[in-house]
Order: structure tokens, then C-alpha cells, then sequence
């Protein structure tokens, strides 16, 4: 289902933009490995907190490999905003700054493990949309549910259509 009356962020446009330049077109094409490799980031699992590190021209990004699967992808997605968008270290920044990058990590991870051109062929309307979405793009729920929520709040309010009335799973 396209989104007519979507706007979609900066953020959101720059990373579908990077998508396609690197052919990342369907919910499968988005393996970490793949993605570290086009953005010239190791990626490895250890059994540690998620962390992103940049040495000279180093840079890692560390899953816990005691997590899901699907819970590292997330963690995947936060580090990367952490690597491509963010510079300084987090433990001697004010909290402030610390804060504002961690928001920016949110959404970015939002848009990215969930881009926009990806997931404007679903159909909303189905009442198991954020099952669909977590298996398909292996993201977890209240992730993708957030994700819908962002874009139900993005939509024009005199074009919402009864379709969006999700209700949150708990």
C-alpha cells in the first residue's frame, strides 16, 4: 500500500536513497554483513554489550551474541546511525548530546531496518501487519510497531482511514 498522504523525514529519504544506490530492494537484501561490507564497517558478534569502534580507519560494529537474531539486527541499525552519523565519544559528551544522539539512533534504526520504499507494497489494512513486518524484515514487534505508529502520525490527519486504527499489543 503506498502512503499518498505520507510525508516522509530527511532522514527517511537519505536512507532509502542509499538503499537503492546500493540495490537494497526487498526485506532480504538488508543482511547486516552486507550492509556493514557496502558501508566499509565490520560487523561481528561477541558475547558483550552492542557497541560501534573506530580506529583510524577501523570501524566495528559489535553485536551481543546472546541475543535473537532479530534483537541483534536492531542493534545492528542503532550502531549504524552511530557510525555514519554521530562523531564523539558518548561517555565523555554532556548527557544532553548523549541523549540527542540516542533519539537520532531510535528513528534512524526505525527507518532503516524498516525503509519506507520497502514497506509501502504492504497492505496496512491486515489485522497481522506487524507479524508480517517482523518476519519478514526479522525486526522486532514493538519495533515495527513503532514504526507504523510514526507513520500513522505523519499522515495528513483528514486522510486517515479507519485501516490505521492499530491497537498496540500488550
Amino acid at each position: 500500500m503506498r502512503f499518498p498522504y505520507y510525508t516522509t523525514t530527511i532522514l527517511e529519504d537519505l536512507i532509502t536513497q542509499w538503499y537503492k544506490k546500493h540495490k537494497f530492494t526487498e526485506p532480504n537484501d538488508l543482511n547486516v554483513y552486507n550492509i556493514g561490507s557496502e558501508s566499509q564497517i565490520f560487523v561481528t558478534c561477541r558475547p558483550t554489550q552492542a557497541s560501534y569502534m573506530k580506529v583510524g580507519k577501523f570501524q566495528e560494529i559489535v553485536l551481543d551474541s546472546r541475543l535473537p537474531y532479530i534483537q541483534q539486527r536492531e542493534q545492528f541499525f542503532h550502531e549504524l546511525c552511530h557510525a555514519v552519523r554521530h562523531a564523539g565519544r558518548q561517555s565523555i559528551m554532556p548527557h544532553p548530546f548523549y541523549e540527542l544522539q540516542e533519539r537520532d539512533a531510535r528513528h534512524f534504526t526505525l527507518y532503516a531496518s524498516l525503509p519506507t520504499h520497502m514497506i509501502n507494497e504492504y497492505n496496512f489494512a491486515n489485522p497481522a501487519i506487524v507479524d508480517q513486518l517482523s518476519r519478514d524484515f526479522m525486526i522486532p514487534k514493538n519495533v515495527c510497531m513503532e514504526r507504523l505508529e510514526k507513520i500513522k502520525s505523519r499522515i495528513v490527519p483528514s486522510f486517515r482511514s479507519p485501516f490505521f486504527n492499530m491497537k498496540k499489543e500488550g
